[in-house]
Order: C-alpha cells, then sequence, then structure tokens
C-alpha cells in the first residue's frame, strides 16, 4: 500500500513537473499579422511605448505591471466586453513596449505599481482611432510607432517611504460565507500561540488541552488552506496574519470535517518591494522566554521571505475528581486531586522564495521545520473510600507520572500560479509534503500508603505521520456574471506507531514487557476528490451549485498480530447549494447546503491502551467507518454602515454513523483487575440546530466592541450501543471583544467569553490538525458552564513601528473547565484549572523600506544605478 501511495504521489509530481514548462512559456496575446495587399489600419503593426517613473524623484520604476485593454462583442454574453490585448511588467529602468497592436480602435493603458496610485489614460493611433479612409486609411505610417513618454505615478498615501502605520483596519471582518479574524491585532494573543488566538475569535471555543470546537463541533483545521500535521500549540501566534472560520463550505473544499467547518490558520508573509519584518521577544511571570523574528525582501522578480522562533513555556495546573463506581464488590468512591506541571519548548523555522516569472506566472517554494519536547509532571493524591456493611474504610495512595514527548516535523510546499488574459481567469497547481517523526515515554508510579506497597508501569513509543496533498484549481468567468470553478486533490496519509508497556518486577529490579496485541500499529489513508462549482449573478440575487466526488481508502495493520481491517468508499458524492438575494443595498440574504464527511482519525483508530488517567484506560476502535452530515444553513447580514454590521444565522445539521467516545469495563490482565475502558464507536445519529448572532460595532473611531451569541439544542441517539441510550442538551455561549483607543499611543483589550452546560463536542479531534486527538461526542455526559476574561494594555513606540504589549490570562482566576459523565459503571464529577492570571510582557519591532533597487549597485563612476543583470538577487 505504501509502495502503491509513493507511485501515486510520484505521478502527480511529474505531470506537475510536466505540464510547467508549457506554461511558463505562455505569451500574451498578439493580434494576427495582415498581408502586404491590406490596408495599413486593419494591420497589426502599432506599437505603444514609453516610461513609467516615479513622481517625485523622475527615477524609473521597474517591473511595474503594465496592461493595454479594449471593448469588444462578446458571442457569448451578446454584450461589449473588456478584453487585455496586451501586457507586460516594465523593464528595470521603467521602459515598456506594447508591440503588434492592431491600428483601429480606442485603448486604455493601465498601469500599477506596489504603493503608488494606479494610472490608467486613453490611447489610440491616428486621430481619434476612428474609422479611416484611403489606401492608407487616413493613419500616417510615421505614427504605428507611438511615444506615449514618461508616465509618472504617485506614490500611494497607504505605503510611505518607511514602513510606517498610519491606520489600523477592523480585528474582525464579517460576511456571509465567512468571518475573517485579525490576529496581528490581538494584545492577549501576543507571546502565545495559535490556540491563545482562537480563544478570541467568533463561533469557536478552545478547551483546556487545546480542543478546537466551532457551534459544539470540532472543524477541520488548516494552515494557509492546506491539511497540517502541526498542533495548534505548536503554531507561534505572532506568526500568524489572521484566521478564518467558515461554517458552511462549499464543494470547492475538502469535504472532511463532519459536522463542522473549516478553521483555516494564514500565516504572514509580504509581498511588498524592499524590504521588510519584525523583531519579537518576550517573557512571562515564570521567567520562560520568547524570542522571534521574520523578514521578507522583494526586488524585481524574485521576492524572499524567512520567519524563525523559539518558545518556551511552563504551564501549572490543578484539578479535582470525585467518582462514585456502581460495579465491582464491595463499592468504592474515589477522591483525588492533581497538581500538573508542564514544560514546553518549541523551534521553528519558515522560509520560501516567489518567483515572478512574468506578470502572468508565479512560482511558489516554501519550506519549514518545527521541533520541540514537552516534560509532564503529574502528581496525584487519590483517596478510595471501600464501602462495606461494617461501613467505610477509607486509604490512601500517591500516583506519581512522569511523561516526555519529543517531536519534528518538517514539511515544503511547491506552488504554481497562472493569470489568463480574461480578467478573474486563473489556474493554480501546488505540491505539499509533510513529515512528523514523534517519540514518548511515561513513567507511572503508584505508592499505597497504609501498605507501603509500591506499583510501577512504564510506557514508550515512537511514531511517524508523512503527508502527500496534491491540488489544482481553475477558474474560469465565461460572463460578468457567470463563472466556472473546477479542481482536483490527491490527499495520502501514512501513520505508523510503534508502542510497549512494561510492568515493574521487584525480585528482578527491572521492567518486564507486558504482551499486547496492538504495540505495532500502521495507518494509510488516501483520499482523491474532483468538483466543480458553477455561480450565476443577478441584479438581485445568485446563485452557486457545486459538486465534489471523493473516493476513500484506508487499510490498518496491527503487525504483531498480523492482522489488517480496512475501509473503502470508491465514490461518495458532496453537493451543495448556496442562495444568496440582495434585499437592499444594507441587507442580504443566503441560504446553503452543504454534504461532509468526518473520518475517524489516527487516535481514534489505534488500538494500543493508554494508561495515562489512574481511572481511566483509552484506546482506538480500528472498526471505525465515517460519519456524513448535512448542514443547512439562512443568514442574515445587515451593514448599517462601515461602523455596524451585524450577521444572524439559522442552521441545522444531522449525522448519521456519529463518532460516539464510549465506556464500558473489561479485565485488564497487566492491572491484574477490571477497569473502565473507553473507546469510540458509531452511534445512531446526532442533530444539531440553533442561532447565531455576530455584531460588529465601532464608536467615534476608538472604540470596537464585537459580539458573539450562539444558541443551540443538541441530540445524540445512541440505542443501537445501549437501549433508550441518547441526550439533549441546549446551551448557550456568548463572547466578546472590546479594543479601546486611549491617548499616549495605548490600546487597551479586553476579551470574556460564557459557554453554560454543553453537551460533549460532537465531531473528531481538532487539536492534532485533523489527524490527532479531540473532543468526541458522548451520550454519557455533558460539559460544565466556564467563564473567562482576558485583559492587555498596548503601547505603541516610534510613530507605530514598534510596541509592548502587558497580557494578563484569566484575571478572575474562573476558567476551570470540567464535565459530569454517568454509565451503568459510575458517575463522576470533574474539573480542571490551568495557568490562571498569568501574566505576559512582550515587545514588538517593525522595520523595512520601499526601495526598489534594494539589491541593486551603485554606479559610483555614472554616479547612478547600473541597469545590467549584475547586484540582483
Amino acid at each position: 500500500m505504501r509502495l502503491f501511495a509513493k507511485s501515486i504521489c510520484l505521478l502527480l509530481a511529474a505531470l506537475f513537473v510536466l505540464h510547467t514548462p508549457t506554461l511558463l512559456n505562455a505569451q500574451i496575446p498578439q493580434g494576427n499579422r495582415g498581408n502586404g495587399q491590406m490596408n495599413p489600419a486593419q494591420m497589426n503593426i502599432g506599437r505603444f511605448y514609453g516610461k513609467v517613473v516615479d513622481e517625485a524623484t523622475g527615477k524609473g520604476l521597474g517591473y511595474a505591471s503594465v496592461q493595454l485593454t479594449t471593448m469588444r462583442f462578446d458571442t457569448v454574453s451578446r454584450s461589449m466586453q473588456e478584453k487585455v490585448v496586451a501586457g507586460q511588467l516594465t523593464e528595470e529602468n521603467g521602459d515598456f513596449s506594447l508591440e503588434n497592436l492592431p491600428l483601429m480602435g480606442q485603448y486604455v493603458l493601465k498601469i500599477s505599481y506596489m504603493g503608488y496610485a494606479a494610472s490608467e489614460q486613453k490611447v489610440a493611433f491616428g486621430a481619434g482611432g476612428g474609422r479611416s479612409n484611403g489606401a492608407t486609411g487616413g493613419f500616417n505610417l510615421n505614427n504605428v510607432d507611438k511615444d506615449l513618454g514618461n508616465i509618472s505615478l504617485a506614490a500611494s498615501s497607504r505605503v510611505l517611504k518607511e514602513v510606517t502605520v498610519t491606520s489600523e483596519g477592523s480585528t474582525v471582518s464579517l460576511a456571509l460565507d465567512k468571518k475573517v479574524y485579525k490576529v496581528d491585532k490581538d494584545g492577549v494573543a501576543a507571546g502565545g500561540n495559535a490556540e491563545d488566538a482562537l480563544k478570541n475569535v467568533p463561533s469557536v471555543t478552545v478547551d483546556i488541552d487545546g480542543n478546537v470546537t466551532l457551534r459544539n463541533a470540532a472543524p477541520q483545521i488548516f494552515v494557509d488552506g492546506r491539511p497540517t500535521t502541526l498542533s495548534l500549540d505548536q503554531i507561534p501566534a505572532d506568526v500568524i496574519d489572521n484566521i478564518e472560520i467558515i461554517t458552511n463550505p462549499s464543494a470547492k473544499y475538502d469535504a472532511s470535517g463532519g459536522t463542522a467547518g473549516i478553521v483555516n490558520i494564514v500565516l504572514k508573509k509580504e509581498r511588498r518591494i524592499g524590504y521588510n519584518g519584525s523583531l519579537r521577544a518576550g517573557i512571562d511571570m515564570r521567567g520562560k522566554l520568547n524570542f522571534g523574528g521574520d523578514i521578507n525582501a522583494r526586488q524585481g522578480k524574485i521576492n524572499a521571505f524567512l520567519s524563525a522562533g523559539i518558545n518556551d513555556r511552563r504551564t501549572l495546573g490543578t484539578g479535582e475528581t470525585d467518582r462514585y463506581n456502581l460495579f465491582g464488590a464491595p463499592l468504592t468512591n474515589v477522591f483525588q486531586s492533581s497538581q500538573t506541571r508542564n514544560d514546553r519548548i518549541f523551534q521553528f523555522l519558515r522560509g520560501g522564495v516567489d518567483w515572478f516569472i512574468n506578470n502572468r506566472n508565479t512560482l511558489t517554494f516554501t519550506g519549514n521545520y518545527h521541533g520541540g519536547r514537552f516534560n509532564s509532571l503529574d502528581e496525584l493524591d487519590i483517596r478510595t473510600d471501600t464501602l462495606t456493611s461494617a461501613g467505610v474504610s477509607s486509604s490512601l495512595a500517591l500516583r506519581t507520572s512522569e511523561s516526555a514527548r519529543q517531536f519534528r516535523n518538517a514539511g515544503s510546499q511547491l506552488l504554481y500560479k497562472h493569470i489568463y488574459p480574461k480578467d478573474g481567469m486563473e489556474w493554480t497547481a501546488d505540491l505539499n509534503l509533510n513529515r512528523s517523526r514523534w517519540d514518548n515515554s511515561g513513567d507511572f508510579q503508584t505508592e499505597y500508603q497504609a501498605t507501603g506497597l509500591i506499583t510501577r508501569q512504564r510506557q514508550n513509543g515512537e511514531g511517524a505521520n508523512d503527508q502527500i496533498t496534491f491540488q489544482t484549481d481553475f477558474v474560469n468567468p465565461l460572463t460578468a456574471s457567470m463563472k466556472v470553478e473546477l479542481g482536483a486533490r490527491a490527499a495520502i496519509r501514512l501513520f505508523s506507531s510503534d508502542n510497549a508497556s512494561y510492568q515493574y518486577d521487584v525480585p528482578t529490579e527491572t521492567y518486564i514487557r507486558a504482551p499486547s496485541f496492538a504495540d505495532q500499529y500502521e495507518f494509510d489513508d488516501q483520499v482523491y476528490a474532483a468538483y466543480s462549482t458553477f455561480s450565476h449573478s443577478f441584479k438581485k440575487w445568485g446563485y452557486q451549485a457545486g459538486l465534489r466526488a471523493e473516493s476513500s481508502y484506508y487499510t490498518g495493520t496491527l503487525i504483531d498480530v498480523d492482522s489488517t481491517f480496512s475501509n473503502q468508499y470508491p465514490l461518495s458524492l458532496f453537493p451543495s447549494l448556496f442562495l444568496t438575494y440582495k434585499l437592499n443595498e444594507e441587507d442580504n440574504l443566503q441560504a446553503s447546503y452543504s454534504r461532509r464527511i468526518n473520518r475517524p482519525n489516527f487516535f481514534q483508530l489505534n488500538p494500543f491502551p493508554d494508561f495515562s488517567d489512574s481511572l481511566l484506560l483509552s484506546r482506538g476502535n480500528p472498526g471505525l467507518i465515517p460519519e456524513f452530515t448535512s448542514s443547512y444553513e439562512l443568514s442574515y447580514q445587515n451593514i448599517f454602515n462601515r461602523a455596524h454590521n451585524v450577521l444572524a444565522t439559522i442552521y441545522y445539521k444531522r449525522a448519521v454513523n456519529l463518532i460516539t467516545s464510549y465506556q464500558f469495563t473489561e479485565y485488564n490482565a497487566l492491572l491484574g483487575r477490571d477497569v473502565i475502558v473507553s473507546t469510540y464507536v458509531n452511534s445512531n445519529s446526532s442533530t444539531a440546530y440553533g442561532l447565531e448572532v455576530t455584531f460588529k460595532n465601532k464608536f467615534w473611531d476608538k472604540l470596537e466592541l464585537t459580539s458573539n451569541l450562539n444558541f443551540y439544542n443538541s441530540e445524540v441517539n445512541a440505542s443501537n450501543l445501549e437501549s433508550n441510550l441518547s441526550r439533549e442538551q441546549f446551551t448557550w455561549f456568548i463572547k466578546k471583544n472590546l479594543n479601546l483607543k486611549l491617548p499616549a499611543n495605548l490600546s487597551f483589550q479586553a476579551s470574556g467569553s460564557y459557554q453554560s452546560r454543553t453537551a460533549f463536542a460532537l465531531g473528531g479531534g481538532s487539536r492534532w490538525g485533523g489527524w490527532g486527538g479531540g473532543p468526541s461526542s458522548s451520550a454519557q455526559g455533558y460539559s460544565i458552564p466556564v467563564w473567562v476574561v482576558d485583559l492587555s494594555l498596548r503601547k505603541d513606540l516610534w510613530n507605530r513601528t514598534g510596541s509592548i504589549t502587558l497580557s494578563v490570562q484569566d484575571i478572575f482566576r474562573s476558567r476551570r473547565n470540567g464535565s459530569y459523565s454517568e454509565s451503568d459503571f459510575f458517575t463522576q464529577d470533574s474539573w480542571r484549572r490551568r495557568d490562571p492570571q498569568l501574566v505576559r510582557l512582550n515587545f514588538s519591532w517593525r522595520f523595512g523600506k520601499f526601495d526598489v533597487s534594494l539589491f541593486k549597485r551603485k554606479n559610483l563612476k555614472m554616479g547612478g544605478e547600473d541597469s545590467g543583470m549584475e547586484g540582483g538577487f
């Protein structure tokens, strides 16, 4: 299977490479040459030329975009449409030349350049470019080469010569199809990671373990629009530009994600001419440091970028669990309290190059590396009450868990983009490779105070994850109101794990490996997809219809016992339909439908038992099958003005074969007793429906308030597991984010949220980028209410090129995540708290210069710029 998967990837890569040269040689369309006897006015012999210069300095601007358009009759729409007839990038000295042009007609010359206001002007050959007379058509042949002279561009007021922030945009932007949250404006997340950034995003909640839910369901996590092997705590918040929330994706997007949508983390990347970057440093109240920086440089056809950093964190946690067992003789009650310390350090490096081959073709290569380690210490004080006919007897024990985990993640991406002369028409193709390696160990010791007995267990393991993704997309606007999008995607994931459990043998004072049927495990997942969407807009309304076809295969192998399991779905269809109606200039409606799939992830399938919880043994289920979800939404948006906006959505989702966490008892030979096992099964179905409203308000250009409210009801039907096993729960949720500009270049941010009692989240895991552990639904309990408030204060320095940010997390020590669980075997209340009132101080400095001659040498003899290629990037 691995050989087949790699062969497919090599074939896709080969097709990509073979097609690239053809596209790189694509030429700008030119008119047909006439015959010698033709009227010169009808011949394509015209030429416009000139020079693009800086209005202030008079220097030529190299690599400015020059386009020549004209109006022509379109046979499809039967109307006059603007067409691009020629175009190029200016030479290094600003010169341009557009050749082989028809002499007849009026043209519009459009010139644009990053950092400058765009220029448009009408141009023509001859007197007005009108109809001609006589043998020469009324054209002076000396005018077929027309000099347009120097065309001056004025610097845009939005970009100064030195990097200076002149204004700030909104933190949140709302649209019918998605919400966008600007992370670089989030002071609370400064110096943190993606978990911290997501806590303030509308519609999203993040629990104490970093599991993400979107409307109480686990979404698909993307980084730059593609799946990732990174966990959220491995992505520094300072390298994130924005986060996109898509609650009901169309057929264009990956169908994975189950009952939720897509959370896309967009990393920072600049393409401005010259150089720019930033340096960052921070420290928290525990003396843990973080450092980072990025730089971007662009000259001519090359844009290079590099980002690096290190983040050292220590998290401290407390918790309590009260369990009342309903099985065994005699019955027991267990009460435990925990103290947890987790030391984590991460390093990351990301870099790449954009090659602007010409103004229609771009090739981008990106590479990244992430590495780090976790060291955890967990101390549990355990009291066990044994219920007998004579009364209650209590025993005390101390359980110590020490674990360590190291990971290494490397990835690369090759992206090609071609823009056609037709406005809006483009083709992209990209190849993504990701490889992760990790190893972990854990020692568990329990000391019983009454007898002095000590028991010890040990677990060691290592694993690997390789992901290969190839995707291509094509967009073709048929007319000004109709558009077709096509695409294909191949995703292959290869997982392996090798784990071992050991029991300490007192006589020999050594650890003896305990036999297990699931020590070595391999898992291959292949998904192939193709999609098509068609959009048609009218004056007041429009629609988009799409269909996605996916073929998926996954195979798991228990190497120790030579056992294989597999699931195949040769063809699954995922339609989508969006209808949009414009009530007036301020009010819009949209109705949408989509079908999605949630495939079981690696940890949900892995049958290796985990002993890290003293009260609960957990393992995966290799027999899981995917769940399918149908999602319906009706959205209303009112844009009162630039300062006030509201988006309201009614939604309904229904899933079948829901992946559900489930608990049962069995005898464990390693522990020598009956234990409760938590695993995953497919239950009958689930439904969720509710109303979500998001308000964005800005007052006096000083205060911005974003409010997100969600009211929903969820139902889980697990009667196929136990008779009449089901749960229904109504939940409401509110999140507010306030940003206030103060005098003296100060800005204050307060972020708060409250969530009522909540049914356990629907869908598969999300913390590990869609393939690892995370929340899962259950008909056997709920989460307790939780509320939290975070604060930050930022001081801008040096004309806003620098800033100092002071932030406090969970200022009221109120963020206490917990749950209530019940089954035929026990009832349990538990809660945990992590890092309350954590204070962080961060510094950031942004630098740069808008300089078109960044990598050019100065010709000291001539006193001017060297116009040759030497000294280029």
